[in-house]
């Protein structure tokens, strides 16, 4: 078992999601995740905050979850609009499950710089 330095006090040693344990993901790896969420059905929703705020529950939504949306390079360029917008702010993806009534996937795609 390997031990992640991890502090509230340090927010650039922070872990959210289960990827960001992971090395980045590469674009490929993003794209692959995306059409995850898509063949499931799921609605792509994103979300974005502020770094010394990302630790809380509640994260600004970026429009509203796009419910239906089944064209990755649409998701993909709204998740780039949100980055654009709120360069600082960490910026994730959520995969909305209609039935299950919660995220079936959630990935923080762009982290934001810490102070």
């Amino acid at each position: 078992m390997q031990d992640y330095e991890s502090s509230l006090g340090n927010a650039s040693s922070r872990k959210f999601e289960t990827f960001s344990y992971l090395p980045a993901l590469t674009p490929e790896q993003i794209r692959a995740q995306i059409e995850y969420i898509v063949s499931k059905g799921w609605n792509p929703g994103i979300e974005h905050t502020e770094p010394e705020h990302a630790n809380g529950h509640y994260w600004y939504m970026w429009k509203l979850p796009l419910f239906g949306e089944t064209d990755v390079d649409v998701i993909l360029k709204e998740v780039e609009a949100c980055h654009t917008a709120h360069p600082d702010n960490h910026v994730r993806l959520l995969g909305f499950d209609n039935f299950a009534q919660s995220a079936g996937a959630s990935m923080v795609i762009y982290r934001g710089e810490t102070v």
